[in-house]
């Protein structure tokens, strides 16, 4: 009689929205006055976001109208990886923002040990990319999601397929 329910915690980006910010992005460096006359230009590329800058200051802007435009469309921060900065041709700088998917075994680990810490009859299991958790009791599953919306995890977690 008792059927168990079950979510799956996964973290995903919608890459048309953050292609969506690129290219506004793309459109205020092109009509702000600081950028007149600038080599600073911002591309996505796959599942990469890649900055040229005349400098590191030009870059850093890039980097904070990328941030505001990101966060407009509901994309977490958290899902912005960013490398280093390196020289470029002309005098110029570069730097590459990779955008995280999944969730990796060490991130799965994490949230199975803390919602193993929070001492309810649930299962979770790692299954490639995303966390599976399943349990007889909804409210259960309720108070998992509300324990792992109270922690700070490096990833941004989303919770789908709620089956009961």
């Amino acid at each position: 009689m008792a059927k168990d329910c079950s979510f799956d915690i996964v973290s995903e980006v919608d890459l048309q929205e953050v292609d969506n910010a690129v290219n506004q992005t793309a459109k205020e460096i092109g009509q702000r006055f600081d950028f007149r006359n600038s080599k600073s230009s911002i591309a996505l590329e796959g599942e990469e976001v890649k900055m040229i800058g005349d400098d590191e200051y030009k870059l850093n802007s890039i980097i904070d109208i990328l941030q505001t435009k990101v966060i407009k469309r509901g994309i977490s921060l958290k899902s912005l990886d960013y490398g280093k900065i390196e020289p470029a041709a002309h005098g110029t700088v570069r730097q590459t923002i990779k955008i995280k998917k999944g969730i990796s075994k060490e991130q799965g680990k994490e949230v199975i040990a803390a919602i193993k810490g929070a001492k309810l009859k649930v299962q979770a299991q790692m299954m490639d990319d995303q966390v599976r958790v399943s349990g007889k009791n909804k409210d259960d599953l309720q108070q998992v999601i509300a324990k792992l919306k109270q922690i700070d995890l490096d990833v941004d977690l989303q919770f789908i397929n709620f089956r009961s």
